[in-house]
């Protein structure tokens, strides 16, 4: 039972270091994207949209935000669904706020699985080093207290490397999340704008 015991504890660890990786991996691949996607200039240009919306009878946006601004993809995409009826650009609209939702939530799964299951792979290495410190204390009685000691203390590590692990993993997940939520609320104020241009548009 001892070695499997010890094994399991290496498997703890190797699994910790493993979740380290991807979750820095996913946070490195999340923040270059959200970088591109917020940033001055698409915060700028998403103020002159909307103030175009309301002072210009025509409009033909043209941005230095990049093509891979969500503002710049939603607004371009918005332009030529401009010509369908109210019903049509509003449900245009919204499947396309659904599908840049699709992205800005991608990866973030991963983040909230190592989050929540981190702490839980950290006590089973606990678990795994206190049977195997009682394993040693019953085997080596009191004779074997600095050998118990050690696996106490490993025990206690991988608990360590389990908070480490979920504790700036759940704050990049929180991070991303609140991120997406403003996009996307910004997202719904430019369909509502939209609409209303467009109606106004009609009536003229």
């Amino acid at each position: 039972m001892q070695e499997y015991v010890e094994l399991g504890e290496e498997l703890v660890f190797v699994a910790m270091g493993v979740a380290s990786v991807i979750a820095l991996a996913v946070f490195a691949e999340r923040l270059i994207y959200y970088k591109k996607t917020l940033g001055k200039k698409n915060e700028d240009y998403l103020s002159e949209v909307r103030n175009s919306l309301q002072e210009e009878p025509e409009i033909h946006w043209k941005t230095d935000a990049g093509e891979e601004s969500i503002y710049n993809r939603f607004i371009q995409f918005a332009l030529k669904q401009l010509k369908l009826g109210r019903k049509g650009l509003d449900e245009s609209l919204e499947g396309q706020i659904l599908s840049e939702k699709l992205e800005l939530e991608k990866r973030l799964p991963i983040l909230n699985t190592l989050g929540n299951n981190a702490p839980f792979i950290g006590l089973l290495g606990t678990v795994l080093g206190v049977i195997k410190a009682f394993y040693g204390l019953g085997t080596l009685g009191s004779s074997g207290a600095e050998v118990v000691m050690r696996s106490i203390s490993t025990a206690l590590l991988a608990t360590a490397a389990g908070l480490a692990v979920a504790i700036p993993v759940v704050m990049a997940n929180n991070y991303f999340s609140r991120k997406a939520k403003v996009i996307l609320q910004n997202l719904e104020i430019l369909k509502k704008e939209l609409l209303s241009y467009q109606m106004n548009k009609t009536k003229v």
